[in-house]
């Protein structure tokens, strides 16, 4: 554990809610007016375009489901995670985060060899419409499952080490924020046909 103490700003708040915790809420409200944005956008569009269903009906509806699968599973372990952190087993927190950023370089190998695939049969970001929405929402997800992954990866680091064991919640709130957004970008891209 650290031998600094912690200013008193990051360890509570007037809500008597952590200021971590306050701070992934207030990401993941901003976030939702991105993805908000976002996939208000596309469903406006395809309200309004209904020749889009020929698009939409080369998206991988497999790899999709399975991605949403993986996701889901590292939902859970990010739950177990938290569990562990709870007890103030910081390693048993950090073998489950590093099972849930398993599941994180999964989807996003997945997604890769997905998009290889569409790009060679010529489905492009520049190719329709339907693809530009498709590769900008499902684009900005995969960047923030990236994203997510780091942090958890260094969040599990010091969680093996019995520090800042609160980070494992507030990394598990982030995590099923990402997790949500999927499961909205999984019907709308590949099962809305």
């Amino acid at each position: 554990m650290s031998s600094f103490p912690r200013p008193i700003a990051t360890t509570r708040s007037a809500t008597g809610i952590s200021t971590g915790k306050l701070a992934v809420w207030w990401l993941i409200a901003s976030e939702i007016v991105i993805f908000g944005g976002v996939l208000g956008s596309y469903l406006m569009h395809r309200i309004g375009h209904p020749e889009w269903a020929s698009h939409a009906a080369h998206t991988n509806t497999w790899a999709g489901a399975f991605n949403t699968l993986v996701l889901l599973t590292s939902s859970l372990f990010a739950v177990m995670a938290h569990q562990a952190a709870d007890q103030k087993d910081g390693k048993k927190a950090a073998k489950f985060l590093y099972l849930t950023c398993a599941g994180a370089l999964t989807f996003l190998l997945v997604k890769s060899v997905e998009w290889t695939t569409e790009i060679q049969h010529g489905f492009t970001i520049s190719s329709h419409t339907f693809w530009s929405f498709y590769y900008t929402a499902a684009g900005i997800h995969g960047v923030h499952v990236l994203v997510g992954m780091i942090i958890m990866l260094v969040i599990a680091n010091d969680a093996k080490k019995g520090v800042d064991l609160q980070r494992v919640e507030a990394v598990g709130l982030y995590w099923h924020f990402v997790d949500i957004v999927w499961i909205f970008l999984f019907p709308l891209l590949y099962i809305a046909k």
